[in-house]
């Protein structure tokens, strides 16, 4: 195996590692955060060296900004209300689906 093949093979398993992370993130934020909360976690041990700290404190997730894209939902207020659309369906604000045939 030539040295060129290790760099392409190199260089496909940086970027699935990326997409991996990138999709983990989007499709499960909270596990997300907790995971690398318990990676940064075992870096900032007292034991370990001055680099594997500086790299705890660097992956360590943000606390809560108690703003609604930091996904920690503990708040409850952000997306639709399920008591709001149940009133809504029980006072008969609701209209009917209409499907039209499509023009020619």
């Amino acid at each position: 195996m030539n040295a060129g093949l290790v760099a392409q093979y190199a260089v496909i398993a940086l970027l699935v590692a990326a997409s991996l992370v990138y999709t983990l993130r989007k499709l499960a934020p909270k596990t997300a955060t907790r995971a690398q909360a318990a990676m940064a976690a075992a870096l900032l041990r007292p034991q370990r060296g001055a680099f594997a700290q500086r790299l705890g404190r660097f992956v360590q997730p943000g606390g809560a900004t108690g703003d609604c894209g930091d996904g920690c939902g503990t708040c409850g207020t952000c997306g639709p209300s399920p008591t709001s659309a149940t009133s809504a369906n029980a006072s008969g604000s609701t209209q009917p689906v209409t499907f039209h045939p499509p023009r020619r």
